[in-house]
């Protein structure tokens, strides 16, 4: 007997209660093992987009051999996938708070008279001495697998440490016979601090390549830990190189000439040039935001503030340890512009031209837009040829409109380059950073990083 004539014999005309029990598997349990089954997928979705790792926990584990997981990175390069020969798991206790190496892997003591912020050049292998103390983490992760693809895995050892709140940890390492510097989230950090993480690796990619900025090599995105790989630039952060450059019997030798200072300019201005060109405002240029090749090939950095003015409307921080390369426009709290970045560019000139030396040090951050207001500028530095001081005095000029353009400031730039002097410059005495920091504005609250 059918439904329907089941239900006419059973059910008199207008009974609903009856009509539903007779029909009880197509009104009620059909929809409830479909919304249940919603559900469900619903919740393994959100898992899986917010907590990877516990989503990877609850996986069936198939076997190595049969099913080899191929993880790719947001916006990886072409060709380059940092977690393609995942199956290598760092030798470790059972468990480890993310990216703690062990101290087996090689690094490298840096033995100067300056301890300088920087990035380490390649080392011979030898055991590793912790020179910092590690931040704490709140809670332990279980034993996960790094891909081998990342060798000698060690602390990016820096002078200026990471400020204390900071969610990100530096490690530099080898990949694919190359050095590296990794950018780790830190096992501390929350759903608004890995999304800002994450968000910045894409802000990297979608840059776009350019020569004079430090290459995106691949990210690391889909489990913990998250990591964005950076070319490692074996001279380190410009400043630091400029203070190395004020020592006698140096290794790796550091020379700075007149000349090299016209072509590593030219090659900020160019990275500065294309930033503009895509509308966006650096807005921290300075010799520690700069980082050098081997061969002394300048290379922009300093972007994530580039990236959290233009993605998540923040605005200019008022730090006292970048007031002394702001633009008078920005101490009197005005909008910043194109030509702010053009003054902190000739700032960063008379750096280079010193080898180091805080501008404006014998002025208090408290009294500088004053300063600026009585027409006084940057005074010529002993070592600086009138070609290149004109440059500087002309790039940090009081109004805005009087400053030359970036295209012009690469004119004079190449142009002074075909007439510089290869003269090795000199300073007196290597930098004390104490006094450094007094002198730069930072006071005893430190913020610096060069990632």
């Amino acid at each position: 007997m059918s439904s329907a004539s089941e239900a006419d014999f059973r059910c008199q005309h207008g009974d609903t209660i009856c009509e539903i029990r007779v029909y009880e598997q197509e009104v009620i349990i059909v929809p409830t093992l479909l919304l249940a089954s919603f559900l469900v997928t619903l919740v393994f979705v959100l898992l899986l987009r917010f907590c990877p790792e516990k989503v990877d926990r609850i996986r069936p584990h198939a076997s190595k051999s049969a099913n080899r997981r191929v993880l790719h990175g947001i916006d990886a390069p072409p060709g380059i996938n940092v977690l393609e020969h995942e199956s290598i798991a760092l030798d470790v206790p059972s468990s480890y708070s993310t990216f703690n190496p062990p101290n087996t892997y090689a690094s490298r003591n840096l033995s100067m008279s300056v301890v300088s912020p920087s990035i380490p050049s390649s080392p011979p292998p030898q055991p590793f001495m912790p020179s910092f103390t590690p931040i704490v983490q709140p809670r332990e992760l279980p034993r996960q697998r790094l891909p081998e693809s990342f060798n000698l895995v060690t602390p990016l050892t820096v002078a200026f440490s990471l400020r204390s709140d900071s969610s990100v940890s530096l490690y530099r390492a080898r990949m694919e016979n190359r050095n590296v510097v990794l950018r780790v989230l830190n096992d501390s950090a929350d759903a608004t601090e890995r999304h800002s993480f994450l968000g910045f690796a894409s802000f990297l990619a979608q840059l776009g390549p350019h020569p004079f900025l430090p290459e995106l090599l691949g990210v690391v995105s889909l489990r913990a830990p998250l990591v964005t790989v950076v070319e490692e630039l074996e001279n380190r952060d410009l400043l630091s190189c400029l203070w190395r450059c004020r020592q006698v019997n140096v290794d790796p030798p550091c020379e700075m000439t007149e000349r090299r200072i016209f072509t590593m300019a030219s090659h900020v201005a160019s990275a500065l040039e294309f930033l503009h060109s895509k509308d966006l405002l650096h807005g921290n240029i300075c010799a520690r935001s700069v980082l050098v090749t081997k061969d002394f090939t300048a290379k922009l950095w300093g972007l994530h503030g580039v990236y959290t003015r233009k993605n998540q409307g923040a605005t200019q921080k008022d730090d006292p340890s970048r007031k002394k390369w702001q633009a008078p426009e920005l101490l009197a709290k005005r909008p910043a512009g194109q030509s702010s970045d053009i003054w902190s560019f000739g700032v960063l000139l008379y750096e280079m031209a010193t080898l180091g030396e805080a501008p404006f040090a014998e002025i208090p951050v408290t009294e500088l837009l004053q300063f600026h207001q009585r027409g006084k500028s940057l005074k010529k530095p002993s070592n600086c040829s009138n070609t290149l001081y004109t440059v500087i005095k002309g790039c940090c000029q009081w109004k805005d409109q009087d400053r030359p353009s970036l295209a012009e400031v690469s004119r004079k730039l190449s142009s002074g380059e075909k007439s510089a002097s290869d003269k090795v410059l000199k300073a007196l005495g290597t930098v004390n950073i104490e006094q450094y920091l007094q002198e730069a504005g930072y006071g005893e609250t430190n913020s610096y990083t060069v990632f």
